[in-house]
């Protein structure tokens, strides 16, 4: 291939990928483009399969030696990333315990019933299933299955997920770029708050988060020569992600379709045939769970849980999607505000991802990011229309720019742990922005668009470091100082010696990356539970408008999420102040009442791993415990967190569980989950996560009752009130008329603090 007339204006990059191991290194430039629509490999670049009658060097020798042209310091620097990586996500992990009670219930069940596994039941009599498709449970029950029910039986499959991750981001950017790139987009992703937080955690999140980069990474080598494998193992990892998360695994598939329709190295008929069969693929990896879902009879699987009809396309173009967009969720606890707006899930607009909610957790080099994705799109703005440098930022910032652009005025459910998506984005477009401006530091304006990348990553890591003054109070000035530093080196940088100016340019990486890696050390040293989890220290998540109930809070609303050890930064036996009574590791809530309604006290107090120990409080927040199991009387007990099951409630619910279907039943998915991690055996979810769910109705569970397939009925938890609250249109839910039915017609029992009902024992 032709290269282009104006050479200066090319970035020195990377070799030709497809070539020959044994033939003598390409030189150290960004592959030619131009004038064709078919690139023309260099038979002598390194990377392809040896020629004729050359041998192959051994697979352990390629494994540990990588590319013959690499230095040698490449390999084991690579290595030692992927270690470093899972060290950093392994450590303390067993401090969060069961994490998520909700999914951790699901995946117990999944472990002891192959039918609840391949459903996602969150108990293993199949009543009713997670509010998510099952893919994200597969692995960490067939974990379960292996090694028995722990904390990092259900977390380890998470940390290698994150190390995978990693992984992939170094391949995809030392095969285009080099192995400078690959490492620090690998070490960018790694110390991101909350891929630090998410990988380490069991919501589906990790593994999207995964199958996203590889998404990225297939379509890269679609372009490199058309190749039709690599768009169909794209569609492949899209639906799989699609079993993950649902619709949110399809946001980064516009920006990559229309890349490949327009810079493909084929021909247009090709193209869109291969684009075709991508999307057949997409519908075959995603669709035969959907199609079996669908097809099989409703009375003989569990409940599709977070539906209103049963069905898992409502759920997935409802609840789980237009709903997300547009904040009409029926069944969910509230939406948020459009256009700038604010609502229970926080501000909407163009600055969502950098205010107080948001921006510790991801935006530490997402200013950096955007000013590299601008420069290297100049860079290559007079390269071919098959120019593969230009498409891999086509790639990373297209997906980068529409995820965050759906995530910032999205009007629905919001968590911050959402943003993990942007995490590899962000770091391949630092990764590649990065070594392609070094390569041209020559030039002026490379030198003066790297320096302004490192110095407003250095200013805006002095404002996000500032939003928690108590937190290393010191580090801000270090970071704001150190990068303005190695700004001023980069400046200049062709004054400089080589060691100088690699000197300055380390500054710079390290200032902008001592933020987050701050915010990430506080993450691993701190368990975390619940529904809503935050990364880095207290105050790092502040969520405001209508739905912080009391004003800001920690951790986000509604729910903090993260357990502060002993309530003074040390850990001691396992307890720890959390979320399930509220105190220092929940959100603080002013006054009574609040979200969403009624007092409600809390001494909750559970000793062992990952553990959380409440204080007392007043307030109408979810997850108030009183110590052996009861919720509070008002507020939506157990809804972002489970009750504390004590010892005598734990007894009384496993005599005799073996001959009833299911032990208990309890309002809220969270409330039963953890009864039923505390007995290991299944108890049914009235009404699913929120309570809110039609299922099972009245009638239903009358006849439940008289087959005599339930023991208890736990009092408490649900949406709205202990009894679980009305459904959307403000007549009673199934749940709350349940409710009534119970404690009208059965004998209470007192165990400790906690309050059951015997379904086998009316009181008439």
């Amino acid at each position: 291939m032709t290269t282009q007339p104006d050479t200066s204006r090319q970035p020195d990059m990377s070799r030709q990928p497809d070539a020959h191991p044994s033939a003598e290194p390409a030189p150290v430039r960004r592959p030619p483009t131009g004038q064709g629509d078919t690139p023309q490999r260099e038979p002598s670049a390194p990377g392809a399969l040896p020629g004729p009658g050359e041998p192959r060097r051994p697979f352990l020798h390629r494994v540990r030696r990588g590319r013959p042209e690499d230095p040698r310091w490449v390999r084991p620097a690579f290595a030692g990333l992927l270690v470093a990586t899972a060290l950093l996500y392994l450590y303390g992990l067993s401090a969060s315990g069961y994490a998520n009670s909700f999914y951790s219930a699901a995946v117990q069940a999944g472990s002891q019933s192959w039918k609840a596994f391949f459903f996602g039941s969150l108990d293993s009599a199949n009543a009713i299933t997670v509010d998510k498709p099952p893919a994200s449970l597969w692995p960490m029950a067939l974990s379960v299955r292996i090694f028995g029910l722990s904390s990092w039986a259900i977390l380890v499959p998470e940390v290698v997920m994150g190390v995978a991750t990693v992984g992939v981001l170094y391949a995809a950017l030392r095969r285009r770029f080099s192995p400078a790139a690959g490492l620090i987009a690998g070490a960018v992703c790694a110390l991101t708050p909350v891929a630090a937080l998410m990988f380490r955690f069991n919501n589906p999140d990790a593994m999207l988060a995964l199958l996203m980069t590889v998404t990225v990474y297939c379509v890269i080598r679609a372009l490199e020569d058309g190749r039709t494998k690599w768009l169909v193992w794209a569609g492949v990892a899209v639906g799989f992600a699609f079993l993950a998360k649902t619709l949110q695994a399809f946001l980064i598939l516009p920006p990559l379709a229309v890349l490949y329709a327009v810079c493909a190295p084929v021909s247009v008929r090709k193209r869109f045939a291969q684009i075709g069969l991508s999307a057949g693929a997409l519908l075959v990896a995603g669709g035969w769970w959907v199609a079996i879902v669908e097809l099989w009879p409703a009375s003989s699987r569990p409940y599709i849980g977070g539906s209103q009809n049963n069905s898992f396309l409502e759920l997935t173009f409802g609840y789980n999607g237009l709903g997300r967009i547009n904040g009409d969720e029926t069944g969910s606890v509230g939406g948020g505000g459009g256009g700038g707006g604010t609502g229970m899930w926080g501000e909407t607009g163009w600055n969502r991802m950098f205010n107080s909610e948001i921006g510790g957790q991801i935006s530490w080099l997402l200013p950096a990011a955007l000013i590299l994705l601008v420069a290297g799109l100049v860079l290559t703005r007079k390269a071919g229309r098959t120019d593969l440098t230009r498409g891999s930022f086509l790639a990373w910032g297209g997906s980068l720019l529409m995820t965050m652009a759906v995530f910032s005025y999205m009007a629905g459910i919001f968590h911050q742990y959402y943003t993990v998506a942007l995490a590899p984005y962000i770091a391949a477009v630092v990764g590649m922005g990065a070594t392609v401006l070094w390569e041209e530091r020559g030039k002026v304006w490379a030198s003066l668009t790297l320096a302004g990348a490192v110095t407003a990553s250095a200013a805006w890591g002095y404002v996000l470091l500032n939003r928690t003054p108590d937190y290393l109070p010191w580090l801000k000035w270090l970071v704001l100082a150190g990068g303005l530093t190695g700004a001023l080196g980069l400046v200049f940088v062709t004054r400089l010696g080589r060691h100088l100016a690699l000197v300055a340019a380390g500054l710079g990486f390290v200032a902008a990356l001592a933020g987050p890696t701050a915010y990430t050390l506080s993450s691993v040293n701190t368990g975390h539970s619940g529904s809503i989890v935050t990364a880095g220290p207290s105050g790092a998540s502040t969520m405001g408008g209508r739905g912080g109930p009391g004003g800001g809070m920690r951790g986000g609303f509604p729910g903090g999420g993260r357990n502060q050890p002993n309530g003074n930064g040390t850990q001691q036996n396992g307890q720890q102040n959390g979320q399930q009574g509220g105190g220092t590791g929940g959100p603080p809530t002013g006054g009574t009442g609040g979200f969403p309604g009624g007092n409600q006290q809390g001494n909750g107090n559970t000793q062992g791993k990952g553990g959380t120990q409440g204080q007392n409080r007043q307030g109408g927040m979810p997850g108030g415990g009183t110590g052996d199991g009861r919720m509070g009387a008002g507020g939506a007990g157990g809804l972002l967190n489970g009750a504390n099951v004590g010892s005598a409630a734990r007894t009384l619910l496993s005599k005799n569980a073996d001959d009833y279907t299911w032990a208990a039943a309890a309002i809220g998915s969270q409330n039963s989950a953890s009864y039923q991690l505390a007995t290991g055996k299944p108890v049914m979810a009235i009404g699913g996560f929120n309570g809110t769910d039609p299922s099972p109705t009245l009638a239903q569970f009358k006849k439940y009752v008289a087959d005599g397939r339930i023991h208890y009925f736990i009092s408490g938890g649900g949406m709205g009130g202990g009894m679980g609250g009305g459904s959307a249109s403000g007549t009673a839910s199934a749940s709350s008329r349940i409710s009534s039915w119970v404690t009208a017609n059965f004998k209470k029992v007192t165990v400790g603090s906690a309050t059951f009902y015997d379904l086998t024992r009316p009181t008439s």
